[in-house]
């Protein structure tokens, strides 16, 4: 039986992947609407495991990184270094794909969040309230230009994954 973090956060992936969902229909309104709503949320859940879950576990482990820490984390920055753009069809379909290999190294049997709540035990319910209360980020405006995707190609390579591979994967 899944624990609480893995059901907090789990839940949290799929109102990310509905709101995601929701912007597939109208990606143009860049700051409004269902896509600002996914932009702010994806933004906190990355926060909040690169804030409270990964240290807390690497605390837990007597300051040994997670295995999984490094995977995540590039994943973590190709994400938001695609939020940084305004949304495109195309951008939209390489967070898809990106997020579909990437929750199940948290969801899945001995990802992100089982070793958590294996590591955490007693420290599980302050480490909840602290997840709870994590605060939305300041959203900064789109930005645009080469140099713009140009960075945004560059974290996806750091983190093995291809722009027109992702494109293409997750439009067929």
């Amino acid at each position: 039986m899944p624990g609480p973090i893995y059901q907090m956060l789990a839940e949290d992936h799929k109102r990310i992947d509905a709101l995601l969902k929701l912007s597939a229909v109208n990606p143009r309104g860049c700051g409004v609407g269902a896509y600002g709503e996914f932009r702010a949320a994806l933004l906190r859940h990355i926060g909040m495991e690169e804030k409270i879950l990964i240290p807390s576990a690497q605390r837990a482990r007597g300051g040994e990184r997670l295995p999984i820490a490094d995977r995540l984390r590039l994943d973590h920055g190709a994400l938001a270094a695609l939020l940084v753009p305004p949304p495109a069809p195309e951008i939209l379909a390489a967070i898809r794909a990106i997020l579909s290999s990437h929750n199940p190294l948290e969801e899945g049997e001995g990802g992100l969040y089982e070793t958590c709540e294996r590591l955490l035990g007693d420290e599980i319910e302050p480490l909840l309230e602290r997840l709870r209360k994590f605060p939305y980020p300041p959203l900064k405006p789109h930005a645009s230009g080469p140099g713009i995707m140009d960075a945004a190609r560059q974290a996806l390579a750091r983190a093995g994954y291809d722009w027109d591979d992702l494109v293409s994967r997750a439009s067929s």
